[in-house]
């Protein structure tokens, strides 16, 4: 794709691809992402310049000793769009894993955009890149609490996503889901503005149906230590339909399945970083029970893909976004640690071992997407096989590591 046509706002801007890339050798896979029919196609390299911005915080010692942090402004080429076509677009929790890569694509896109997040589990550095860019805003603030602000769509992505992070304080969890949501639908409704909640395929519980279909009521243990998170979605899509029916609320619910890919925090206790985090260190990758439990793993850019389709497409039900490459976690332990000891990053341990656990509390056996749905009403599945989402992440987890990021 030719990016000499959009707009660069700066003309000693990163067009290049970073150094610490360089060194990578390129792949016989997939090179560019998004749909031409939303304006969200974009070349996979543009994305990973922003994997590790060249934007950076600068410091200064003034005379009292003191240090004064400043930010270098230059900021990656956009499309320009007229303002008749420019959204006015919020992402809560767009400072975290998957909100930071939507936000990226739809700054790509030439809209504007707002950034909600409190920065519980999110981080301003996956978003810094825009910091200060006349298209974007960052504001610290918690879902659970009123916002007021005119927008035209509004991603809602705000909730703990991980057991860790949502076990954490599973009330406040609960109290996302439910207030956050309740106060979103709220200003959609007051706005006019469309509204996408991002729903879970958390929603299915330990299904006994499989693979899973948007019409399946779920198996959900309503009192487990993953009720807080489960239930908390399962609420939020009853909102969702309640303010459609009632106040005519234009709604999107997208159901989303397991998700790897850069930005992934290294502590959130899900098992791809788990597994990741544990090879790059040499230490035993940990499973949890036999390791037969499946799971359908996604690149965060085919997910990415699909919740642009969905928001800017005509169905309002909800809509399965995953991967069908179903694997055994036992399986994903093998083929993680075999690219983490194979990726061109170096590493410095040559050897990993399994090691078993006694298996978690209410931890599904089987978590597969039927996406039949996305395929018709949606044009979308995913482009990206398993294997190369996993080489792009451990990748860039490699290189967090050697720079001391993570």
């Amino acid at each position: 794709m030719d990016h000499s046509k959009y707009n660069d706002n700066n003309d000693n801007n990163n067009n290049e691809q970073p150094n610490t890339f360089a060194s990578i050798p390129e792949r016989d896979y997939v090179n560019t992402v998004g749909h031409a029919s939303v304006g969200s196609d974009v070349d996979l390299a543009w994305l990973r310049q922003l994997y590790l911005p060249k934007v950076s915080p600068e410091k200064t010692i003034l005379e009292d000793g003191t240090v004064q942090y400043h930010m270098q402004r230059s900021y990656p080429a956009i499309r320009q769009l007229s303002p008749a076509k420019r959204e006015r677009i919020l992402v809560t929790g767009g400072a975290g894993f998957v909100g930071s890569h939507l936000v990226d694509r739809l700054m790509w896109m030439g809209h504007e955009v707002i950034v909600l997040d409190n920065f519980f589990t999110g981080s301003k550095r996956n978003v810094q890149h825009w910091i200060g860019h006349p298209h974007f805003e960052l504001v610290s603030h918690d879902v659970v609490d009123p916002f007021m602000i005119e927008v035209s769509q509004i991603y809602h992505l705000a909730c703990p996503a991980s057991p860790p992070h949502y076990q954490y304080n599973p009330t406040k969890t609960v109290k996302t889901s439910v207030m956050g949501t309740i106060n979103m639908l709220g200003l959609a409704k007051r706005t006019k503005a469309r509204f996408l909640l991002t729903s879970t395929s958390e929603i299915y519980g330990d299904p006994e149906e499989h693979p899973q279909k948007e019409t399946y009521w779920g198996h959900v243990n309503p009192i487990g230590p993953r009720a807080c998170y489960d239930e908390g979605k399962r609420i939020a899509e009853t909102l969702t339909y309640s303010y459609m029916r009632q106040n005519d609320v234009d709604v999107r619910v997208a159901r989303i399945f397991n998700t790897l890919g850069p930005r992934m925090s290294p502590a959130d206790g899900r098992v791809v970083s788990n597994f990741i985090m544990q090879a790059i260190k040499g230490e035993p990758l940990t499973l949890y029970g036999d390791g037969d439990q499946t799971r359908s793993f996604q690149y965060v850019h085919d997910l990415v893909d699909g919740l642009i389709l969905l928001m800017n497409k005509n169905f309002m039900e909800p809509v399965n976004l995953g991967n069908t490459e179903e694997y055994t976690i036992k399986d994903f332990a093998y083929m993680i640690r075999d690219q983490v000891l194979t990726s061109p990053v170096p590493t410095p341990v040559n050897e990993v071992e399994i090691k078993i656990l006694p298996a978690a509390m209410d931890d599904p056996k089987k978590r597969k997407p039927d996406i039949s749905r996305a395929k018709k009403y949606l044009g979308w599945e995913p482009r990206f096989a398993v294997k190369q989402g996993l080489q792009e992440t451990v990748d860039w987890f490699k290189l967090q590591v050697a720079e001391g990021a993570i």
